[in-house]
């Protein structure tokens, strides 16, 4: 079944947008050798892959990544999005590797007949990474070698890899504001789960917003856009206020954007919009010529609200 909460999850721009990728792997993983990586230097390839899974294929993402010389590096980075922690995780990413070698010996065999078959040749890094931001903590085991029976016995036969965990819960709003970018940013964002979560806007520091304007370039402002309409529609915000937030974002007005989303009332706004459509509804019965008991029985609108919206589209 595939993962369809990942759609609706504004970390899922991250994987896709090489900047951020970049600004992710050096606030998390903390390599030296990704301090002067570039955008260019990344290229994606995960459509090569994301067949064989086809349950991951919005939450996966492979990388080969250009670091030093003629070696890659390839970077798997896994969103885990769901209500309940992956236990195949370690699994799941044995295979991947497996995959990402396999490919990498076939290419260099290409270039040059045999090339894998020769003493010097040598495989390429490959860092896997797991991203949590779903409720509770993290559990599953890390290391494959922990996910297989009998370890301690055959030891010297089981692959002893472990993928980078990153989970969302570890840090606070206070962490993540500290970063002063666009990564922070979407964080911030996919922290806040449900309509009370608004209040984390109202605890930014004077210097937030102004750090966010200067750490994000004009060419990413559809990524924002992209971001904050996830969040809109996490919470039911009507499409008009959408369209409203998005100019205002393309305008670089970050301070009124995050005034409007600190003040968004979600309950009446939902009320709104659920008053809308059913007055939609009952227009439409209307040229049927439907009694309001018979309105109110196929709408399932209790008849005294059936009454009240039909007064007010007669205004």
């Amino acid at each position: 079944m595939p993962n369809s909460k990942a759609k609706d999850n504004g970390f899922k721009v991250v994987f896709n947008e090489p900047e951020l990728f970049i600004e992710f792997l050096r606030d998390f993983v903390k390599i030296d050798l990704f301090n002067d990586l570039r955008p260019e230097d990344i290229e994606d390839i995960s459509e090569r892959y994301l067949p064989l899974f086809q349950e991951s294929k919005d939450s996966d993402t492979v990388k080969r990544i250009n670091i030093k010389g003629d070696v890659p590096l390839f970077v798997i980075a896994i969103l885990e999005h769901e209500s309940k922690v992956n236990y195949r995780a370690s699994f799941k990413m044995l295979q991947y590797i497996a995959l990402v070698l396999n490919d990498y010996e076939k290419e260099c065999d290409r270039e040059k007949p045999k090339a894998s078959f020769l003493k010097e040749f040598k495989y390429p890094p490959v860092l896997p990474i797991v991203f949590y931001d779903g409720p509770g903590n993290w559990t599953a085991e890390r290391n494959f070698f922990d996910k297989t029976e009998f370890n301690e016995v055959f030891h010297k036969y089981i692959p002893k890899f472990e993928y980078e965990l990153v989970s969302l819960n570890d840090y606070s709003e206070a962490d993540i504001l500290r970063f002063g970018d666009a990564l922070s940013f979407v964080m911030l964002m996919d922290k806040i789960r449900t309509p009370d979560g608004i209040n984390i806007l109202g605890k930014l520091p004077g210097d937030y917003i102004e750090r966010l304007k200067l750490n994000i370039p004009e060419h990413m402002a559809k990524l924002i856009v992209d971001v904050v309409t996830v969040f809109l529609k996490r919470i039911s915000a009507p499409s008009e206020d959408i369209y409203e937030l998005t100019e205002i974002i393309y305008q670089r007005r970050y301070q009124e954007m995050f005034t409007f989303l600190e003040s968004y009332d979600v309950q009446e706004t939902r009320r709104l919009s659920r008053e809308e459509e059913r007055k939609t509804t009952l227009s439409n019965m209307k040229k049927s010529n439907l009694t309001p008991e018979q309105m109110s029985t196929y709408s399932g609108i209790a008849l005294d609200e059936v009454k009240r919206l039909l007064k007010e589209l007669e205004k």
